[in-house]
């Protein structure tokens, strides 16, 4: 994962008889220096427990507080001065599921803030506190140097307009700067020196924001860090200030005259204006926008008067889809050939970048349509495939291939039966499962797609009978699609929207309706009739 050096230890303990109806006790002690006194107890897990203690002792005159997550909370018992003592019974098991909610967003456990006399190193009482706490750890990392100033003024140069200075910047530490993390101590939470991560080339993800922070302080442009976790509902409004991020980006604060017809991760600050969310770790996500995990996500903003949870926000969905066209013709024994093109954007382009940035072979590029034909043809060949646009992260990319498929369309006596979807499947089997679904269901992000199929009929065959339309719209997705004659070609346009991220328990039976829906209309057929010998 990047991570290159770490004095992160980890201790395995084996368990001797594991074997059912054994019981095994164990002990383990650990001395702690943590840079804020605060605790987790975590007594919820893939097994059932049947019993869980935890108890507190306290020097005279410390205080605590203590916050439950996803648990009703559980009085504890004053076991004398400065201790106290917590019990919960018949906490069950979580069940793992397919596209459930992160751990931490489901997983009881009481979180601990423990305050010392002296109020130093005390755990957070506030997402503000811990705010101001970061704040201190990056305090003078992001100055500059004048190696560092005159790379900015060299890249800032080559455009006269404000936005096309930040993207020149953002570009250079996406492109540039490699992800390597180096976490020793505090290093694992604070950034290095931004002249550091710019000398050497490289960074984690708060080195990576730290000095493109700095660049754009240069240039007059005023940024903050933004901690999150890259897994949405890790944090929520509701979760107590803790440490449970893994990931840094920034809240960019843009200018006057800016335009931000092209930039959807922008949101209105009551304090700071426009502020745009941007995450220079991200490779193949160009300035301007936010990759699907982050969206509709919550992130501590890092401002000079300490922290602010904030909710980050969801972009169209038409920004995340995949756009296919395709011109075809059949002929009377049943093969179908012809032209596809496909328009990529957002994650979907990402995923795409990202599994051809490293493929020189063009018979190893065109894997990912040929993996895409199998799903939905029994046969096929792929005539001649190209893609554009495939290092343009600006750019949506896109692919142009000609297939030859026999025997697409069934001789049944003087019919033919021809299925109007082609290619791509939006159906799904995750909740087709024997027990009821016990967690909500959370989508990557928003996404729209939509696909147009032309086929020109065979000379001598006429349309008898197609699929009738379908609509269907459950309110955190939707799908479409209609049959049409138009002439001598048989169409078939469809689109497929996931709007809301997370889908509660309550509604997953319409999600497996709207599922089965859609199942059914890949798998109709239209029936085309010989009108002459």
């Amino acid at each position: 994962g990047g991570e290159l050096v770490s004095d992160v230890r980890t201790k395995l303990l084996s368990i001797p008889a594991a074997t059912p109806g054994s019981i095994v006790g164990y002990e383990v002690e650990q001395e702690q220096r943590p840079y804020i006194l605060a605790d987790e107890w975590e007594f919820q897990d893939t097994v059932p427990v049947r019993e869980a203690h935890y108890t507190l002792q306290l020097p005279p005159g410390w205080t605590y507080k203590a916050t439950w997550l996803n648990h009703a909370e559980a009085a504890p018992i004053a076991m004398g001065a400065g201790q106290w003592h917590w019990m919960v019974n018949d906490v069950r098991a979580i069940k793992r599921e397919e596209d459930m909610p992160p751990w931490q967003g489901i997983a009881g456990k009481m979180v601990l803030s423990l305050s010392p006399l002296d109020g130093k190193n005390r755990g957070f009482q506030s997402w503000q506190e811990m705010g101001a706490w970061y704040l201190r750890l990056t305090q003078g990392r992001r100055d500059s140097s004048p190696e560092l100033t005159q790379k900015v003024n060299d890249l800032a140069s080559q455009t006269p307009t404000v936005l096309g200075k930040m993207q020149a910047l953002a570009r250079f530490v996406q492109r540039d700067i490699r992800y390597v993390a180096i976490e020793l101590g505090i290093g694992g939470m604070q950034p290095h020196p931004a002249t550091d991560v710019f000398a050497h080339r490289y960074g984690d993800c708060k080195d990576k924001a730290t000095l493109l922070s700095a660049m754009l302080h240069e240039i007059g442009i005023e940024s903050y860090y933004v901690i999150i976790n890259t897994t949405r509902g890790s944090v929520t409004a509701t979760t107590p200030p803790n440490l449970g991020f893994n990931h840094v980006i920034l809240a960019v604060q843009l200018p006057n005259g800016v335009e931000v017809a092209t930039l959807p991760a922008v949101v209105g600050h009551p304090r700071f204006g426009r502020v745009l969310f941007f995450d220079p770790t991200d490779p193949l996500t160009p300035f301007g926008r936010l990759a699907g995990p982050l969206q509709a996500n919550y992130g501590l903003l890092v401002a000079p008067d300490g922290g602010e949870l904030l909710p980050l926000p969801q972009l169209p969905a038409d920004l995340n889809a995949i756009r296919r066209t395709a011109k075809l013709t059949l002929d009377d024994k049943g093969t179908l050939r012809g032209d596809i093109h496909e328009v990529w954007t957002g994650d979907m382009a990402a995923h795409q970048r990202y599994d051809l940035r490293s493929v020189t072979k063009e018979t190893d590029q065109i894997k990912s349509v040929e993996s895409l034909l199998s799903h939905s043809m029994t046969t096929f060949q792929i005539l001649n495939a190209a893609v554009r646009n495939l290092p343009s992260i600006e750019l949506p990319l896109e692919w142009n291939y000609s297939i030859q498929a026999d025997l697409y369309a069934k001789a049944t006596g003087s019919l033919l039966l021809v299925r109007p979807r082609v290619i791509g499947s939006k159906s799904s089997g995750l909740l087709e499962t024997k027990d009821p679904r016990e967690y909500p269901i959370e989508f990557d992000g928003p996404r729209r797609d939509t696909d147009v199929f032309e086929i020109a009929l065979p000379p001598g065959y006429e349309i008898e009978e197609v699929p009738p339309p379908v609509t269907a719209d459950y309110g955190f997705a939707s799908y479409k699609s209609t049959t049409d004659i138009v002439g001598h070609t048989l169409r078939y346009t469809r689109s497929f929207e996931i709007k809301d991220l997370s889908v509660p328990t309550s509604k997953a039976e319409e999600l497996r309706a709207l599922y089965r829906i859609i199942a059914n209309d890949e798998r109709m057929s239209a029936v085309l009739k010989r009108t002459s010998p």
